[in-house]
Formats: C-alpha cells, sequence, structure tokens
C-alpha cells in the first residue's frame, strides 16, 4: 500500500531524511516515531505527494506518487500536525468543500458526516465560523474531514494532539476498526502509549534516519526483556548503546 525506497530530502547542506526505506502493508496500522525535528512531518509530506523528494521514490497503492497525481491523492487522505482550516468557512462549509473535492455522493456523505459528526460531539457548532473554533474542536473537524471519504490510505501526523479524552478513544477505536477493514493508517504521535497499543507495526526515526523498524515484541526482544517502547524510544534517541534493528521479513 505504502511504499519508500531510499526516499532522501535535504535542504541545502541539511540532509532530513535520508535514504528511508519502508513498506506498509493493506490492513496495517503503521505507527511512526521520533523526537521533534527527527524528520517525521517530511517524509510525510513526501509519502503524501505534497513534497518533492530530493532523491528516492514514493509508490502509494501500487502507484507512483508525485506532486500532479491528484487522481491518487482523492484515495488517499491527511490530517496535518497543525489544523489549518479555512477560518472564514463554516464548519458546515468546510465539509462540504472537502466532500466535493472528493467527488462524494450525497447519501454516502450525508451517512458519513452524520456518523463522525455525532462520534466527535460536533454538531452543534458545525454552523459556527472555524475561526471561533477551539484547537481542539479545529482537530475534530479535520479528522471528520479525512475520513469522511473512507480513504484506501490515511496519514495522521499528531492526529490526538488537541483531543480530549473521550475523543481520543473514540478515534483509537475507530482506526482500529478502519484497519480491520482492510484500510492502512499511516501514524505519527509521541503519544507512546497509543502507538504502543495500536500499533501493528513500529518504526523509529531520529536525525532523518530509521533506527528501528518491527512490532512491538520484536523491538522489544532486540532490545531485551522488559523493556518498553519508551525505553527503547529513549535509548535510540539518546544515545543509549542498545541494539535495535530493522526486522527482516522473510
Amino acid at each position: 500500500m505504502i511504499t519508500a525506497s531510499n526516499l532522501t530530502k535535504k535542504y541545502g547542506e541539511k540532509t532530513a531524511v535520508k535514504n528511508i526505506n519502508l513498506s506498509v502493508k493493506k490492513g496495517e496500522l503503521f505507527a511512526y516515531l521520533g523526537p521533534n525535528g527527527s524528520g517525521k512531518s517530511t517524509t510525510i509530506k513526501m509519502l503524501m505527494g505534497l513534497l518533492e523528494p530530493s532523491d528516492g521514490s514514493v509508490e502509494i497503492l501500487g502507484e507512483p506518487m508525485h506532486l500532479n497525481n491528484t487522481e491518487l491523492k482523492r484515495k488517499i487522505s491527511f490530517v496535518p500536525d497543525t489544523p489549518d482550516i479555512i477560518g472564514k468557512l463554516t464548519g458546515n462549509e468546510y465539509l462540504n468543500f472537502v466532500a466535493s473535492i472528493y467527488k462524494m455522493d450525497k447519501e454516502t456523505y450525508k451517512n458519513k458526516r452524520e456518523e463522525l459528526v455525532n462520534m466527535f460531539e460536533l454538531g452543534n457548532d458545525l454552523g459556527v465560523l472555524v475561526e471561533e473554533y477551539s484547537h481542539g474542536m479545529r482537530q475534530k473537524l479535520a479528522v471528520i474531514g479525512a475520513l469522511m471519504h473512507s480513504p484506501e490510505v490515511i496519514f495522521l501526523d499528531e492526529p490526538n494532539v488537541g483531543l480530549d479524552p473521550k475523543s481520543n478513544r473514540e478515534l483509537k477505536n475507530y482506526l482500529t476498526d478502519y484497519v480491520r477493514q482492510g484500510n492502512t493508517v499511516f501514524l505519527t504521535t509521541h503519544t507512546l502509549s497509543l502507538a504502543e497499543e495500536i500499533a501493528d507495526r513500529i518504526c523509529i526515526i531520529y536525525q532523518g534516519e530509521i533506527k528501528a523498524l518491527g512490532t512491538l515484541a520484536e523491538l522489544r526482544e532486540q532490545a531485551g526483556v522488559g523493556r518498553t517502547l519508551e525505553d527503547i524510544f529513549l535509548a535510540l534517541t539518546d544515545g543509549e548503546d542498545v541494539h535495535v534493528q530493522e526486522h527482516t521479513e522473510s
């Protein structure tokens, strides 16, 4: 579903992402973890076709991803780490706009919108201008807009930031069911407990390079018995000598 080959991004002399190789399967929830400035958002933007790689290539759903592949982008979705939604639109107008972009038929739009709006308890605020929303309300609206057209692949960059505990639980449960239906979720989060709980596989990136990739059990086995994900993460991103390598599938 998602394949990155030697994916690299340079900004002048600085290499933000270096030779990233990964493959995310159909029906997999893949957690992509790293400290601030490690290259997570840059990776997502290249995978999404929002940023041109300096080197390497991306395939989504078996098709090459590039900046102008509009039809492929309609099959996927993205929630950025900052929900920069047009403030002069109401919530209703924003969702109508998103539905038009993805060419949703009226009945599907009505049903999915109702399901998601009720789930996040945003129905009473859809007539309000987005610029009057709190950060959490904007985050809910961005997530609803991204999930409405049931994309086969969804990229979520810190989606739980600003969400209240109930909304966090609803999102977690929804994503778990979503991948069971054969869809693919690519998630970045600083909430390691979330990744530990719901991710099928975990990738840890530091200074633009992959330091570990595998299931939680595989990472623990390689790092040492009793290691938590937090232990492994901090060891790999804080200079501790711990041997964790990418798991090679046979």
